[in-house]
């Protein structure tokens, strides 16, 4: 896990690239490496977080054996050895950098086709003055671009890189409106910031002679096909057993201590186990998880059933309401977007526990309900129609009637997706391609790189998520639960109190805190939302109606209030970093609506 950076064309300076690499330091603060083409129309930068073969043999970025091609890569393959075996070339290092460039040079870009992982990577070709780009095929790693004018181009792992290199620090309305307006982030490549851009999952970028093209490497939906799978679920249960148990060992591959992150639920209960299966049944792995103090949030009791005969010592990490306002603003430093509110501060606690342990890589179960359709609006039959932003709610969580006339006019029409002839295929491609996995690995990749520590998510493996979504819809749910597959071949693993538990949501007492202990601290970010720049995208008397109606217990949805404090959070972000550029406020557009992303902006 690491942080990678890019430069193409002429017109850039070394100072820049500096920048870059060091603002992503906590991405890799073990070693930093740089590149500058002979031609001097690329550089790349790296900062390095040691997982694999922690010699310097890995310092990045890394040259391959004949020095045509460098790479600067982020993320893990873990079947780099296997692939390893098929390869004919003198490798110097024990590294998956190192196989992925052997690949490279040895099947071109169709390299992507064979790799297992999370990755994001750049590859200058000193031969053909070329610079390719990929991104893995959920997005579990990042990768940013932006284009600098006159055919040039720079890339990062995070946001804030491209800001520190000169690219301006401006919000893009476009982007705001739909997220506010309709409650959509991480869903397209357009991003908060004008003139940024984010690599879409699956997607893989060439540049070369002034011209970037983008274009789609893989698709979950052409992957998995439109017809069932016909053969007995016994079948099916069995391979799919086998694949669980694979992805788990391979995601064990690591030369740095490795836990788990853990819930009470199901997922994090057959995590578990299947840990158990790789790793031995003596197995002392450390175990994760967070804790708010609110027994209506407390997974503990649940927690502690899963590893009470187990030898995994359990590390509980709390969040407290006091801890919220100070930690908001840090989080969203390195969010650099607007992120997923309590739940996401509370994942960075416990990332600091973890690294504070010398835990580097956690496992995390992220995943499963997606492919097996285990969320309750799966069964609803007005599913189509129904935000599902935070489940459990009985009203909406946007407030659209808060926002201007002139700035609810950007948002768009739902450009929704439906690659497959059903509708449960529908949400769930939806779920893991455009709602709530791009957001949950976005939030959790910036807290856990925060912290300098690497997430992996086992279930979030492509072979799992394209053999669940060819089983037909009898298989996955029935009027009253979801996950049956799943939840019978995990019968004879776990205790029967958690396979037949209900869904339960892993939340925090967000709505509460924020009526309570953290109202006084809300209200003064709407009002300096309000009165600030951007104050001219809502209706001032509407929002402090809802922000008293929601005071006084009149909704049980706290979303849009956090939407609310993040337009604050961002606007502190965008004064701090523009002010380090010395852009003075009088040089932005003179109105808060102006398609800024339209317009892209020079280094």
């Amino acid at each position: 896990m690491c942080g990678i950076a890019g430069l193409v064309g002429h017109g850039w300076t070394e100072d820049q690239l500096s920048a870059m690499i060091g603002a992503q330091h906590h991405r890799g603060p073990d070693d930093t490496g740089r590149f500058v083409s002979s031609s001097g129309l690329a550089g790349l930068g790296h900062n390095r977080l040691s997982i694999i073969d922690l010699s310097p043999a890995g310092h990045q970025p890394m040259a391959s054996a004949d020095g045509r091609c460098w790479i600067a890569f982020n993320g893990e393959v873990y079947n780099y050895l296997e692939l390893r075996e098929t390869l004919d070339y003198p490798f110097r290092s024990r590294t998956d950098t190192e196989v992925i460039l052997a690949a490279y040079e040895k099947w071109g870009e169709a390299c992507l086709d064979r790799l297992v992982g999370m990755f994001a990577f750049l590859v200058w070709d000193d031969a053909t003055q070329t610079l390719f780009g990929a991104r893995d095929r959920f997005g579990v790693k990042p990768l940013y671009y932006s284009d600098r004018g006159e055919g040039g181009f720079a890339f990062a792992s995070e946001i804030k890189a491209l800001h520190a290199a000169g690219v301006p620090a401006l919000e893009d309305p476009a982007a705001w409106a739909v997220y506010l307006g309709r409650g959509q982030l991480d869903h397209s490549a357009q991003t908060f910031w004008a003139g940024i851009r984010s690599l879409l999952p699956g997607h893989a970028c060439r540049w070369k002679a002034g011209e970037l093209s983008v274009w789609r490497w893989y698709d979950l939906a052409g992957a998995s096909g439109i017809d069932y799978d016909d053969r007995p679920a016994e079948v099916v249960s069995a391979e799919y057993l086998e694949r669980l148990r694979e992805s788990v060992r391979l995601r064990f591959r690591a030369d740095v201590p490795v836990g788990i992150n853990l819930s009470g639920g199901l997922d994090s209960s057959l995590l578990l186990s299947l840990v158990r299966d790789v790793h031995g049944s003596d197995s002392r792995v450390r175990a994760y998880t967070f804790v708010t103090g609110d027994p209506a949030y407390d997974e503990t009791p649940w927690v502690r059933r899963m590893v009470e005969r187990t030898a995994h010592p359990l590390h509980l990490c709390e969040l407290t309401a006091s801890d919220v306002p100070g930690l908001a603003e840090q989080i969203q430093h390195f969010e650099d977007e607007p992120f997923g509110g309590l739940p996401t501060l509370a994942y960075a606690r416990l990332f600091e526990q973890a690294r504070a342990d010398g835990a580097v890589v956690l496992l995390d179960g992220q995943g499963l309900d997606e492919q097996w359709a285990g969320y309750d609006y799966y069964r609803a039959t007005s599913a189509e129609d129904r935000p599902v932003h935070l489940q459990g709610s009985t009203d909406s969580p946007i407030r659209p009637e808060c926002l201007s006339d002139d700035f609810r006019a950007l948002v768009p029409v739902d450009d929704a997706v439906a690659p497959f002839p059903d509708r449960l295929r529908n949400l769930q491609y939806r779920d893991a391609c455009r709602t709530k996995i791009p957001r949950a690995l976005r939030f959790n990749d910036r807290a856990s790189m925060r912290s300098s520590t690497e997430l992996r998510e086992p279930f979030l493996d492509h072979r799992l998520f394209e053999l669940a979504l060819r089983q037909p819809a009898e298989r996955k749910l029935n009027a009253q639960t979801g996950k049956l597959l799943l939840r019978t071949l995990v019968a004879s693993r776990l205790p029967g109190q958690i396979v037949d538990a209900p869904k339960r949501p892993l939340q925090t007492p967000q709505r509460e805190w924020l009526r309570g202990p953290l109202a006084t601290w809300a209200a003064g970010l709407i009002e300096e939302m309000l009165a600030s720049r951007l104050g001219a995208w809502f209706r001032p008397a509407a929002v402090r109606t809802a922000w008293t109606r929601f005071l006084d217990g009149g909704s049980d949805n706290s979303f849009y209030v956090w939407q609310w404090i993040s337009v604050a959070l961002i606007l502190r972000l965008t004064d701090r970093r523009t002010q380090r550029q010395g852009i003075a406020f009088t040089q932005r557009e003179a109105s808060p609506f102006a398609p800024l992303q339209s317009r892209p902006p020079s280094l």
